[in-house]
């Protein structure tokens, strides 16, 4: 699971209605909620890299900086992590504010990535407690702080990791919110557990995500599915399949894997990764994509852990 410190079907009629007036309330008469552009570059297959550890701490206690550079022409998204609103109206990264000048160096690295054609987004939430708590406690202060944050670093979107209870109706607030402020081209992704796509549970939330895709699915991006800790398994292609059975798009769903065995259980070695990835670009040629769980202790194929990507990346053709 995605932590902050050791990493881890239909709606009624009735209801619909009811979305609509609200987001007519919101947005004013006369509109809608901006439509997610489908985010395929030159390919449809998205490398998307996790990017939360930015220092690494040696047995001295000395940290060594993690530059997200590397990525360069590799990953198409990196998910800079983790963001938290917090219970005094602070904002931390991980475990400091986003302003603190031990992120100066990383700020200007992204910028780089930026520049070059990565879609740099922030991943909300994760394992660590309280974010959603306050966004439904208090959206519009809450939602504030997430607002400003995403323009003060010119992010090009927002992940959301919801590992606490958040209804349905309060996650298509969120992203009605977040795409009537930032319009199509913002990336607006999830990061449910893979169960929670096939329909089998309901741990990211507490909600039914194939409701949610029918919903809201014209304003969500796309799904960074985690495939691990025991909430699905990239082996094969089994578990992919279920959450196509159970409504899905290829082009929604990005398989999440995590790239050490240290960090999870369900580490998946490169070349049987490499075969579930090609299986599934062959049958799927508008396949999604893939996530890695994370960049800096990335077991490389060759090289450094950004080569855990590019071998991914490779397996997509």
């Amino acid at each position: 699971m995605h932590s902050a410190c050791h990493r881890l079907r239909r709606a009624l009629l009735g209801t619909a209605t009811a979305l609509l007036a609200t987001a007519a309330t919101v947005l004013g008469p006369g509109t809608g909620p901006a439509v997610a552009k489908e985010h395929t570059a030159s390919s449809p297959h998205r490398v998307v890299a996790y990017y939360q550890t930015q220092y690494t701490t040696g047995s001295n206690g000395s940290k060594t900086y993690v530059s997200p550079l590397p990525l360069k022409g590799i990953a198409t998204d990196v998910e800079v992590a983790a963001l938290h609103l917090n219970d005094d109206g602070s904002v931390h990264l991980n475990d400091n504010p986003p302003a603190d000048p031990m992120f100066d160096q990383m700020w200007r690295d992204v910028a780089t990535l930026q520049a070059s054609g990565t879609r740099v987004s922030v991943m909300l939430g994760g394992a660590a407690q309280g974010t959603y708590a306050n966004l439904h406690r208090d959206f519009t202060k809450y939602y504030g702080l997430l607002r400003d944050t995403l323009r003060t670093y010119r992010l090009n979107g927002v992940d959301i990791d919801i590992e606490e209870t958040f209804s349905l109706a309060d996650t298509e607030h969120l992203i009605a919110q977040l795409r009537t402020d930032f319009g199509p081209d913002f990336v607006i992704s999830l990061a449910p557990v893979a169960s929670d796509l096939s329909g089998s549970t309901n741990f990211s939330g507490g909600f039914d995500y194939a409701t949610l895709e029918q919903q809201a699915g014209n304003q969500i991006s796309w799904y960074n599915a985690q495939f691990y800790c025991g909430w699905g398994s990239l082996t094969g292609t089994r578990d992919y399949d279920a959450i196509m059975n159970n409504g899905f798009r290829p082009a929604k769903v990005v398989t999440g894997a995590v790239t050490n065995p240290a960090t999870c259980g369900g580490y998946v070695d490169p070349t049987t990764l490499a075969s579930t990835v090609g299986s599934l670009t062959a049958a799927h040629p508008d396949f999604g994509g893939v996530a890695g769980w994370e960049y800096f202790n990335a077991v490389g194929v060759g090289g450094g852990p950004e080569t855990w990507y590019a071998h991914v990346k490779g397996a997509m053709g």
